[in-house]
């Protein structure tokens, strides 16, 4: 066992670390995240790259590429902090504890501001407005025609994200079953393991425009979602408002509304 004076010397070189670290930190704290962002001359964006349109995995001069209209948002931000824009693919349910890891510098995921996220992320105002509709084989139109239909069928989400409560309460949370990627809930849906496959309604058309066995519909699923949002590492006000500000005026210039567009005609959605 060690010795008290051991001990006490451990325990006062542990705070003199912990000292230098905090001093350290504060010093970075000092500088605001969008001068750490031009200083760094990168915009660091965390993504799930298998929602299409928001972002997706395509092919561009033969290589493969993260596109749609969540990468156009980023790249215009890059571009007028005048620095490069990194796109870092990983699974949306962790999105939220990286970027709170520090690991990016925005999340730009088809994400909506929820009570639960905000505990750990802060987010901009909303810069687009997803319906709900969920997508099924077309064999079984008939069968779904409003949101009591869903009772006791297997519906399919991908985690954590906010279709995933509603799915719970219409459905029973026994028949709920979440995946990781979007592609995987439509493999399931394909083969029958799956009834329905609750997601965003462009990312429906997308993957309903790439199968031509599947069909999405409106049954009247309501959600009190005020729509996408960006989300940044708490405590940075200044870089929210500097958000807020490039998203009103994207909106203003129609931009927002192009690069949904063009991302839609990259996913194959007429």
């Amino acid at each position: 066992r060690r010795t008290m004076k051991r001990l006490a010397a451990l325990v006062l070189a542990a705070l003199m670390i912990l000292g230098m670290t905090a001093c350290g930190q504060k010093k970075d704290e000092s500088k605001s995240k969008l001068d750490q962002i031009k200083e760094a001359g990168v915009l660091v964006m965390g993504t799930s790259a298998d929602y299409p349109p928001n972002e997706f995995h395509t092919e561009v001069d033969g290589k493969d590429t993260i596109v749609g209209f969540d990468v156009s948002i980023a790249q215009y931000i890059a571009d007028d902090l005048g620095v490069e824009l990194k796109v870092v693919d990983m699974s949306f349910d962790n999105l939220c504890i990286n970027l709170a890891k520090g690991d990016f510098d925005i999340v730009i995921a088809g994400m909506a501001s929820t009570e639960e996220r905000q505990k750990s992320v802060d987010f901009s105002d909303p810069y687009f407005k997803q319906q709900q509709a969920i997508l099924i084989r077309k064999d079984d139109d008939s069968l779904y025609n409003k949101p009591e239909d869903l009772a006791s069928h297997k519906v399919g989400v991908q985690n954590g994200a906010i279709q995933v409560p509603i799915a719970n309460e219409l459905a029973g949370e026994e028949n709920v079953f979440g995946l990781v990627k979007a592609q995987d809930l439509i493999m399931e849906l394909k083969s029958g393991k799956l009834d329905v496959v609750y997601i965003d309604y462009t990312p429906s058309l997308a993957f309903a425009a790439a199968n031509d066995d599947l069909m999405v519909k409106d049954i009247g699923i309501k959600s009190d979602s005020e729509g996408q949002c960006i989300g940044v590492q708490k405590g940075n006000e200044d870089f929210v408002a500097y958000l807020n500000e490039k998203i009103a005026k994207m909106q203003e210039q129609g931009l927002i509304d192009q690069y949904v567009a063009d991302a839609q005609t990259l996913a194959g959605i007429e």
